[in-house]
């Protein structure tokens, strides 16, 4: 199938892989992805992953401002099929209606949960027991197409958005040399989404970074390893807005207010929650690397902190 013409979307690192294999297995017409970022204080323009790869395998790279206004070039290249990964822009249906066997996306759940922007992170943070990879053909709603193909991953006790966003990653191409062929050869199999069951995952807000002790120590627990290891849950400490990465949920209960430092020991800062405690194992102070607590305490007096109060 090395003529099929494919246009690849897609922006962050999770797609590399992705395009990777279509490029080494068709005729990869361009790539669309996201606009150079600036970032820092000297504005120094950024590339997505996805075009690094695309300019290291001399691919056309096309970036649109607004895709729904910014297609013309993009229909010009005339491709057989449009595959999308965490593109992050809304495809318009001309787009979606041009190609001869479609536009399919790769999205990082089990459909219809998860739909939208951010499943990888919020599998972890809702404490679900699995999620995986879905192709699934695009429509005009936000991940509503019929499906084709799924791969289940389980998601660990110690699973972060991370280690997950590596799981996923890892499965997704092989379930995609799997699919491509089954749509090219017209056997692959189309079931509708059953909405009534559908959950949905939008793009993690500053609020839902913020850790709230009045939660139960499972839920923090769930909260912190699903914003590691990006964008990071944090709570505020007398004024100070800290990071916190990494927590082991604690059996001990005490009559403390939620947010409450219990003790700090080599083993992590003891936290107060609504029903129990919960350790800080690894945290970041503003404007300090990210370190384990058993470092971190050798630069402070532990007993300045116990007493203090998360909020």
């Amino acid at each position: 199938m090395k003529d099929l013409k494919v246009i690849f979307m897609g922006t962050p690192e999770f797609c590399v892989p992705i395009l990777r294999f279509i490029i080494e297995n068709y005729s990869c017409l361009a790539v669309v992805t996201q606009p150079d970022k600036e970032v820092g204080r000297k504005h120094e323009i950024v590339y997505s992953p996805v075009k690094k790869e695309a300019l290291r395998h001399e691919i056309k790279v096309l970036q649109p401002n607004k895709i729904k206004e910014e297609y013309d070039d993009i229909l010009a290249l005339n491709p057989d099929i449009i595959i999308t990964c965490a593109y992050g822009q809304i495809i318009p249906e001309v787009i979606l209606n041009a190609p001869k066997y479609g536009c399919i996306n790769v999205h990082a759940s089990l459909l219809p949960e998860l739909r939208g922007g951010a499943p990888i992170h919020k599998a972890i943070i809702y404490g679900l027991k699995k999620t995986g990879i879905t192709i699934m053909y695009m429509d005009k709603g936000m991940d509503t197409g019929d499906m084709i193909s799924k791969v289940s991953v389980p998601i660990e006790d110690n699973d972060t958005a991370e280690s997950l966003h590596d799981k996923l990653m890892n499965v997704s191409v092989p379930l995609l040399e799997k699919t491509i062929p089954e749509i090219v050869k017209g056997t692959n199999k189309r079931e509708k989404q059953d909405n009534s069951k559908a959950t949905y995952a939008y793009n993690v807000s500053r609020e839902e970074e913020h850790v709230d002790f009045n939660k139960n120590s499972k839920e923090i627990y769930n909260q912190i390893r699903g914003l590691n290891s990006w964008p990071g849950a944090y709570a505020v400490l007398e004024e100070n807005n800290v990071k916190i990465w990494s927590s082991k949920i604690n059996d001990k209960v005490y009559d403390a207010k939620p947010g409450t430092i219990i003790s700090v020991t080599k083993e992590g800062i003891e936290v107060a929650t609504k029903d129990g405690s919960i350790l800080i194992t690894e945290l970041q102070m503003p404007g300090k690397r990210k370190v384990l607590v058993r470092e971190f305490i050798n630069g402070i007096k532990k007993e300045d902190f116990v007493g203090k109060v998360f909020c």
